[in-house]
């Protein structure tokens, strides 16, 4: 019966996949369904099974026409265009152009595994023509997959953490996994790593960041600790990307250290300004449409001193934004609004006048691009800037959020890994966070850390698939057939 199971050693698999979340599971079900036995480690709980996916919302795919569900066509260079554009350039083109080519099927064919979709919800960064949003959210995405796999013969294993890797001449053995209290050691024909970044690893993001890394908060798992991926590297696998470089948020100070979610995220910073812990501003709150912006303001936020920030904005802006799970910080005057905030009262009221005195007449709209700006002031508000002078005014206190890192293993077209002499390794693939460097070497935009896992976690089953040999057997195909 397969399904959640004890691991047994008696028991030989062909692929052996580390990691709950999409990545790992369109890997499993990709695998099995090209005739491979697999299995799945995770090392979190069942209850906290999927990594990151848990929390997400949607993923971003290219499509040439409007759906039920997407409000218009999304090209190919469009997809490739904006990832050109937060990035700053930092992708491998080849296989970002690959990713962006492949994910036009995948919105096919995640239905066919079960997972659903819905409309874009209201007020959720104007995505409804580019991204597709799960109904139910990340976890019932989740669900769906597991479903799947276990119902294709998929063996899952949680609370197994892999904690050793045997590999020789760029070829995988075995690993040792902690399950249960006891190290099982298991043999597999090929290994799928799709395990995550290190986000939850404090002590690893204090190596790029520097101390002021103990201040950040991590919206993912805590059990990202990307233990996996030192591994790989300190075996011999190339490292791709930059240690602190990862997908960083402004989120709700007030959020638990890990799991915050999605529902701490804040999406105001486009109506307000943003003051740090000296009530000064420093940079464009309005410098680009939230989609393609939002991701930069955890950097700039960490850059800040002890990494902290306000959003002030005042009554008329309250209803144009999604709300976080906490409710912003509320007072009758901008001086009471200082106080609540502990910030120095005379330079806020200094700050604000400035930026007051600097918005230019102009037509608010919080749709596109508008006409709304400052004048002679620095840094200067391109768009959307309105005189904050309508009470109730309101503040939300924001630290830098990180999701997922992207230093990560480098892989080729097949979702191999690529050893640091250059050469593709045999038997070893890679999905996911731990190989979204690849395609983001900077920067983010909304939903593609789904399409990455779920691009390169089909090719890598695909691939391990053919890399075993395995012979399709009768069961499998009547498997396949129930649910294709």
């Amino acid at each position: 019966m397969a399904g959640h199971v004890m691991i047994d050693t008696s028991k030989h698999y062909d692929i052996l996949i580390v990691g709950g979340g999409n990545a790992a599971l369109c890997a499993a079900i990709s695998a099995r369904r090209g005739g491979a036995s697999v299995l799945v480690v995770e090392a979190a709980p069942r209850f906290y099974r999927g990594g990151n996916t848990r929390h997400t919302r949607n993923m971003r795919c290219a499509h040439d026409s409007a759906t039920e569900t997407l409000s218009g066509p999304y090209y190919e260079d469009e997809f490739f265009e904006d990832l050109l554009r937060v990035t700053g350039g930092k992708t491998d083109e080849k296989l970002a152009r690959m990713m962006i080519a492949e994910s036009k099927d995948m919105l096919g064919w995640i239905v066919e595994q079960g997972v659903r979709f819905q409309p874009s919800l209201g007020g959720t960064l104007s995505l409804g023509r580019t991204n597709s949003f799960f109904l139910g959210g990340g976890r019932a995405m989740l669900n769906a997959l597991y479903r799947t796999a276990e119902a294709l013969g998929v063996d899952v294993a949680y609370d197994a953490e892999v904690v050793g890797l045997d590999i020789q001449g760029g070829r995988f053995k075995s690993a040792k996994v902690r399950h249960e209290g006891q190290e099982f050691v298991i043999r597999a024909k090929a290994l799928i790593a799709a395990s995550g970044g290190f986000e939850a690893n404090i002590e690893w993001l204090k190596e790029g960041w520097g101390e002021i890394a103990e201040n950040f908060l991590i919206r993912g798992t805590p059990y990202n600790r990307g233990t996996v991926l030192k591994m790989l590297i300190d075996q011999g696998v190339q490292q791709i990307g930059d240690p602190t470089q990862c997908h960083a948020v402004a989120i709700d100070a007030r959020a638990p250290k890990f799991d915050g979610g999605i529902i701490t995220r804040l999406d105001c910073v486009v109506f307000g300004v943003v003051v740090n812990k000296h009530a000064e501003r420093f940079y464009d709150e309005g410098e680009e449409v939230w989609p393609k912006r939002y991701a930069i303001w955890g950097r700039l936020v960490a850059a800040q001193p002890d990494q902290i920030a306000y959003i002030i904005f005042d009554s008329r802006s309250l209803d144009l934004f999604m709300p976080s799970l906490f409710p912003p910080v509320r007072a009758d005057s901008l001086s009471d609004l200082a106080h609540k905030l502990g910030l120095e009262e005379g330079t806020l009221s200094r700050t604000l006048s400035d930026f007051n005195a600097a918005v230019q007449p102009g037509t608010f709209d919080p749709a596109i691009l508008d006409d709304c700006r400052t004048q002679g002031l620095a840094p200067p508000k391109s768009h959307w800037a309105r005189r904050i002078e309508s009470a109730p005014f309101y503040a939300y206190p924001v630290r830098p959020g990180i999701t997922f890192t992207y230093l990560g293993v480098r892989v080729n077209e097949q979702s191999r890994m690529v050893m640091a002499d250059g050469t593709a390794a045999d038997n070893m693939f890679a999905a996911g966070e731990i190989m979204a460097g690849n395609v983001l070497g900077q920067g983010y935009a909304a939903g593609i850390g789904m399409t990455i896992g779920s691009v390169f976690g089909r090719i890598a089953g695909r691939e391990a698939a053919i890399e075993v040999q395995s012979p399709s057997s009768s069961s499998l195909q009547t498997a396949s057939l129930e649910f294709a």
